[in-house]
């Protein structure tokens, strides 16, 4: 009968392993849907009020030019490591063309793998 009640305990190796799997695929999964957010701009607002980011185009690793809208204006910015400086208001407004769809996903992984030094 020990050799039954022995086996039954709660700390046993299979179960701390399993524990720790489960905990470790959990803080993966939170980090992979922290890493979507953040790459894709999910969690954020891109409007608030009177502010809109219209568009923005990464010109280096930490550096942004960045087109707001503020009431009726529009004002270039510049992001950085040095922290936002005002490039130019702009005269006229520019307008964004959303005819072109983003490519689908099949289209631009082939244009990925037809690119020289990738595996195709």
């Amino acid at each position: 009968m020990t050799g039954i009640a022995q086996s039954a305990s709660p700390l046993s190796a299979g179960s701390l392993a399993q524990l720790t799997l489960s905990l470790m695929a959990i803080v993966a999964l939170i980090i992979a849907i922290s890493w979507i957010l953040k790459r894709f701009k999910l969690g954020n607002p891109r409007s608030r009020g009177d502010i809109a980011v219209i568009d923005e185009l990464a010109v280096g690793p930490r550096e942004r030019i960045i087109l707001l809208s503020v009431g009726d204006a529009q004002v270039l910015v510049g992001v950085g490591a040095g922290g936002v400086v005002a490039l130019s208001p702009l005269g006229t407004r520019i307008t964004l063309s959303q005819n072109a769809p983003a490519p689908p996903f099949a289209d631009r992984l082939r244009e990925f793998l037809k690119r020289p030094g990738n595996i195709a």
